[in-house]
């Protein structure tokens, strides 16, 4: 929760449209830098001037967003473990790499298209089944 200085503060800064958009889809309201851009559409921001841990961060380009709607790269960024930018990250320059994705692959977790492990050896244990004595 922010304060209302610092709400007012950054509707001031980026207009009533993109105020409403920020609330309705990340619950605050944040005035940064656009510092890049993805494959995807996603936009990522950065204000240094936010509390430690709240100075970067997304705009989806699509509604039903999820972590797994961001590149690589970019996610390490956005998780703070590397501090250089993806559009000028030297390994980036080399080019995509082949095992890169090319279009956006959903999170198929809790469908039915999850990662099931099923066991091709007996197991050790049986379960018990019980049997009637036939009278």
């Amino acid at each position: 929760m922010s304060t209302i200085t610092r709400t007012l503060g950054n509707l001031r800064k980026i207009g009533l449209k993109e105020y409403w958009h920020q609330l309705n889809y990340i619950g605050d309201t944040k005035a940064g830098t656009l510092v890049g851009t993805d494959k995807f559409g996603n936009k990522f921001f950065e204000n240094k001037d936010e509390l430690p841990l709240r100075t970067r961060w997304v705009d989806y380009a699509k509604h039903d967003y999820d972590a797994a709607h961001i590149e690589p790269l970019w996610h390490a960024w956005i998780s703070y473990a590397v501090d250089t930018l993806p559009n000028q990250d030297p390994i980036k320059a080399t080019g995509d790499r082949p095992w890169s994705p090319k279009e956006h692959v959903p999170n198929r977790t809790a469908t039915r298209g999850a990662f099931k492990t099923y066991s091709t050896t007996k197991p050790k244990i049986q379960s018990w089944e019980p049997m009637a004595a036939p009278r």
